[in-house]
């Protein structure tokens, strides 16, 4: 039996980087052999990118609308609206923090930012759950303390030992010692777990001042409350003046999908910031100790607990954190690439969710067959794209001939390209001014300038695709399909680790 289920995993652990390369090989085999059948592929595979391109720029023109209309809303004074019955004189909010190595520049203005909250600070609940591993984490651990210790309900410092069993070093197993932590506090205090609404902040977390109102409000009016995960929109801005061209683009490219993302619902996943009940984080046993994709698998543990009658609920309120870069541009694309392809490690939802889905006998064949079609075909479709779009397409003019060379679709295979490239130059329009609106102030000592290179700077988009479209997608995928296992690295964010 454990063999079967070991077999299992690996199949499945096989099946996403197999497509992908399958789909690469596949049409390499035919522009090499079969030209036309080939460019008959690649022309459908350009006319469904553009209309595709049509669908994402709606929904994140749609999101984006959602977020202006309730940025200025008071928040607070609509749960102080609420019939008493509601619960929200009783609401408590639990904020982890999960540390690793980030020094004090980086966990202060996370705190600051908790403290300037419109939230009642003795209705807040604080975690700074360090690893006991880190050589900084008891001094810091103190410095904090000293400052933001008096300014919250209450106010914790966890260290998660190392090597714990079962434990791999990720984020996940931090916050769900911190969690753990939490709930003996919760107990002493003789707080009930449903009162308490629990977000789990990556370190570099920066909320808005209506944040926790903004979530008050959804969870309090929710149906099924504790059958929901709440999702902020993550915007990368704490440092973004500072970032260069190439971080930028790509970070608020980052921010944009998940603004998308939040219109789609059907496939709405937590990402990096979450909030969810406490009373489900302790019924469904925390976040996983062992998984890198600790923020997108807590969602799954929580549909795979409720029979998939669970979701994820968008707040249209912004979380800021810090751009990833380093000193220049080389050690930025390879930082850039790194965190990306933790993110694309998410593939390892896969085996985690069709083997949850086998084992549950309460959920739907059409739901089961539909999540997992979507999980497998995000993942592919990021591992496939950019090669297709700019690796493959020219392939079959190449490999053709002379015969190939004179027929009719050999003429319309780079004027279709072509087509693609003008239109997303057309359609990068809208981004650009949208990317304009979610930036922060300019801050003192930065050129007006900047503003000039805001928009320069959209020309190295295609490079962009080259380097961060489809590269670490593939990379993570193949890794998994070779039993090569990814570690939790953290990223570097200017020259501080996060």
């Amino acid at each position: 039996m454990v063999n079967s289920r070991l077999s299992l995993k690996r199949f499945l652990e096989i099946v996403p980087g197999g497509l992908s390369w399958g789909i690469i090989v596949g049409l390499i085999f035919l522009s090499f052999f079969f030209p036309v059948f080939s460019a008959v592929i690649i022309i459908s595979f350009d006319f469904y990118w553009i209309i595709r391109t049509v669908y994402l720029t709606t929904l994140l023109v749609m999101a984006h609308q959602r977020i202006f209309r309730q940025r200025n809303e008071d928040w607070l004074e609509r749960c102080m609206r609420l019939p008493p019955e509601a619960g929200f004189s009783e609401l408590y909010q639990l904020v982890i923090f999960p540390v690793y190595n980030e020094g004090l520049e980086v966990l202060r203005p996370s705190l600051e930012a908790l403290a300037a909250s419109r939230y009642p600070r003795d209705k807040i609940i604080v975690i700074m759950a360090f690893e006991e591993r880190s050589s900084y984490a008891r001094d810091n651990a103190l410095i904090l303390e000293e400052k933001f210790g008096g300014i919250f309900g209450s106010y914790l410092s966890t260290f998660h030992p190392d090597g714990l069993p079962g434990e791999a070093r990720t984020k996940g197993a931090n916050a769900t010692w911190a969690a753990k932590s939490a709930r003996e506090l919760l107990d002493a205090r003789k707080i009930r777990y449903q009162q308490v609404v629990v977000s789990c902040f990556d370190a570099d977390t920066c909320v808005d001042k209506e944040y926790f109102g903004c979530l008050s409000y959804h969870f309090l009016t929710a149906e099924k409350r504790h059958q929901a995960s709440y999702q902020p929109m993550p915007v990368y801005n704490n440092n973004i003046w500072q970032a260069p061209s190439f971080a930028r683009l790509v970070e608020i490219s980052s921010s944009f999908c998940q603004m998308i993302e939040s219109v789609r619902l059907e496939k709405f996943v937590t990402f990096s910031s979450h909030s969810m009940s406490f009373k489900t984080l302790v019924e469904i046993n925390y976040w996983p100790v062992d998984m890198i994709s600790d923020d997108s698998v807590i969602y799954w543990k929580s549909y795979l607990y409720y029979n998939g009658d669970y979701r994820v609920v968008p707040l249209y309120v912004t979380v800021s954190l810090d751009a990833a870069y380093s000193g220049n541009i080389w050690r930025t694309m390879v930082v850039q690439y790194k965190q990306k392809r933790r993110w694309a490690w998410g593939v390892e939802n896969f085996p985690f969710v069709v083997e949850g889905f086998i084992r549950n006998k309460n959920i739907s064949l059409l739901n089961k067959v539909r999540r997992s079609f979507h999980l497998l075909e995000s993942h592919v479709t990021w591992a496939v794209w950019a090669v297709i779009l700019v690796v493959i397409g020219p392939l079959p003019i190449f490999f053709g001939g002379a015969f190939f060379s004179q027929m009719a679709i050999a003429y319309n295979l780079p004027r279709i390209a072509g087509l693609l490239f003008r239109f997303t130059l057309l359609t990068s329009l809208t981004w650009i001014f949208l990317s304009w609106t979610i930036l922060p102030p300019r801050p003192k000592g930065i050129s007006w300038f900047k503003h000039v290179l805001l928009v320069l700077e959209w020309v190295f988009v295609p490079f962009i695709i080259l380097i961060i479209g489809s590269a670490p997608a593939l990379d993570a995928q193949t890794r998994l399909m070779l039993a090569r296992y990814m570690e939790f690295n953290p990223t570097l964010k200017g020259n501080k680790v996060l």
